[in-house]
């Protein structure tokens, strides 16, 4: 029977859990294979890819009930080992998926295991031969899983994990394993879209080590494709609507958008959608941002993107510029030169009068000129103009003017 266990990526405890909060919607390990040393058990299951799960809980019968020893926090690794049990004893367990609010799946079906009893360290005569069995898992999210059978000689200490890189003549030690049942080993050090061959050799507690074993070759998983297409407005008021084409990727889960004020540094997280376009509202008028768009896969992989696109939020209009001011000796009339963008206008005028200064405004002025009839003799009056557009924008207002109608000039 072909068994293989890891040692790393779990944390056992001994503490008694809290009432586990059991979903039924969750999935559950269908069975455990298991392979029993004098003092410790190796575990095997089926490990599942799903994105509703973070890990696995293993619980073991003490008593008349089950109490978690440990939990594996990695939902890839697929081994464990439980050390420290007694010879010649009977052992029963079983395991749950958990998901990241700690909700469990429903228990697997129970797994009775018995411990061999003390066996003397074999005596190691010459070289010895490696695992007789040794597997590399491909496609998996930034990083590749080895797999091996765990070797019959019972004096084994560690295994030994090398690697060589793809066209490349040498072999490096990336790793060591510890335990004769351990035999797993996740390698996070690769790069994204690349092969790498992998073997392993078996270092046994009087100093012997094996000769290498078989090699295997293994492909980490590529990046999404990256994102075509990305466009952004700059004729919005008050905001910006960026656009792209949508993501090939096969496992494509959702996109996520980056933000900077500036072009180059500082790209931060701003937001996230399953849609081709993404709208974002700003409070300022001819305001700039700079964006990247990046695919996100059903692992968490993102795109590369180094595409930057700007936008811009609409600019309020030009202030009007006055062309002419004039009286007849009773009105005053103003003419100026307004943005080509403005629909209307409006007309501020402030004067003291009796020792009081006093405002007034006209609106839905549609001609860039103002007749202003109800004035007074020598009293100063001072007006503004402020263009607006079609979406309400006002412009800052025209450069103050400043006229008094002479008395007696009638």
């Amino acid at each position: 029977m072909a068994l293989s266990f890891m040692i790393s990526g779990c944390e056992k405890t001994l503490e008694t859990p809290k009432e586990p909060v059991v979903d039924a919607s969750m999935p559950r390990i269908e069975g455990i294979r298991t392979l029993a040393g004098s003092t410790e058990v190796g575990f095997e299951w089926t490990p599942i890819y799903s994105s509703q799960i973070e890990g696995y809980y293993l619980y073991r019968m003490e008593g008349n009930s089950m109490k978690k020893i440990a939990t594996i926090k990695d939902k890839y690794v697929s081994h464990y080992v439980d050390t420290k049990l007694r010879p010649n004893s009977s052992y029963s367990y079983q395991m749950s998926t958990y998901s990241a609010d700690k909700h469990e799946s429903a228990l697997s079906a129970m797994a009775s295991v018995t411990t061999t009893g003390l066996v003397a360290n074999t005596p190691t005569v010459g070289a010895i031969d490696s695992v007789s069995f040794i597997n590399a898992v491909s496609g998996l999210p930034a990083c590749i899983k080895i797999i091996w059978r765990p070797h019959s000689q019972q004096n084994v200490e560690y295994y030994i994990i090398e690697r060589n890189e793809y066209k490349s003549n040498s072999w490096d030690e990336i790793g060591k394993v510890k335990g004769r049942l351990n035999a797993e080993y996740i390698d996070k050090d690769i790069k994204d879209n690349s092969v790498y061959r992998y073997r392993v050799k078996v270092k046994t507690s009087d100093d012997v080590v094996s000769k290498p074993s078989d090699t295997v070759e293994a492909h980490s998983k590529p990046l999404p494709r990256g994102i075509t297409g990305v466009k952004a407005t700059s004729d919005l008021p008050k905001k910006i609507i960026l656009t792209w084409s949508p993501s090939t990727t096969s496992d494509f889960a959702y996109y996520k958008i980056y933000r900077s004020p500036t072009s180059g540094l500082f790209y931060t997280f701003f937001g996230k959608t399953v849609n081709t376009e993404f709208e974002d509202l700003i409070n300022d008028n001819g305001k700039t941002y700079y964006y990247r768009v990046v695919a996100v896969d059903v692992d968490g992989l993102e795109s590369k993107q180094d595409t930057t696109v700007a936008g811009m939020t609409l600019s309020a209009l030009n202030a009007p510029s006055v062309s002419s001011v004039r009286h007849d000796g009773n009105s005053i009339s103003i003419s100026w030169a307004g943005d080509d963008n403005a629909i209307k206008y409006s007309v501020t005028k402030e004067f003291e009068i009796s020792g009081k200064t006093k405002k007034q405004n006209f609106t839905g002025i549609f001609e860039s000129n103002f007749v202003d009839q109800d004035t007074v003799p020598g009293v100063e009056y001072k007006y503004n103009i402020i263009a607006i557009d079609k979406y309400g924008i006002a412009s800052k207002p025209s450069d103050s003017v400043l006229i008094t109608i002479p008395k007696g000039s009638n």
